[in-house]
């Protein structure tokens, strides 16, 4: 049997250069952050992923990279999860949200899909919701507009400019998760977006 792990972080994006900065593909960006605070590579091709493996708060973590497209992403995650003995409550998935205010960030124990095809592969193929992810916030809260387009257009110059505090804090969130717990984590890190009056649920 493969290697265990305590915990799978799968990132959700899309492979390629031309998606490289892109909303969609938020999930990638904060694994690449947390491999490079933790000395990991996460360049080994296993399972249609791209993964690597070291230690983030003390505790033996495996990185994932999906490389079969955003909505096909649940294969990979489940199959690595099977192999590598870690269950739901060890995956932290990281993605996009389109119904979340650029820059902010929301932890969550599980739930629904929230209309993401990425995560609706993931809970199809898990066969269950009741896992933790972290949600990145990418569209002010508003869905005018074709979705779609949003989600694949690259950064612009402003956004680039905020992007890595953005990538800093979701890095600290996983390893907050990892080291503290669900709950904890949320209360740490679930917050306003800036220049919001109101908590976003």
């Amino acid at each position: 049997m493969a290697d265990e792990f305590q915990w799978l972080v799968a990132g959700l994006g899309n492979p390629g250069p031309e998606y490289e900065f892109t909303p969609h593909n938020l999930g990638f960006l904060v694994v690449d952050r947390l491999a490079a605070r933790h000395g990991i590579r996460v360049s080994r091709k296993e399972s249609t992923a791209l993964v690597g493996q070291g230690t983030v708060s003390g505790q033996k973590v495996l990185l994932v990279k999906p490389q079969t497209f955003m909505n096909l992403s649940g294969g990979p995650v489940h199959t690595l999860m099977r192999k590598h003995g870690v269950g739901p409550a060890g995956l932290i998935l990281v993605y996009d949200e389109l119904d979340l205010p650029w820059q902010s960030l929301r932890i969550r124990p599980g739930g629904s899909a929230g209309g993401h095809k990425g995560v609706q592969d993931v809970i199809r193929h898990l066969g269950t919701a009741e896992f933790p992810r972290l949600r990145l916030g990418i569209h002010g809260g508003r869905r005018e507009g074709d979705g779609a387009r949003i989600v694949l257009e690259q950064f612009n110059r402003a956004q680039r400019k905020e992007l890595d505090e953005m990538l800093e804090l979701a890095a600290s969130a996983v390893e907050s998760i990892i080291a503290e717990g669900v709950e904890m984590s949320m209360t740490k890190f679930n917050r306003r977006a800036p220049g919001l009056n109101k908590e976003e649920e």
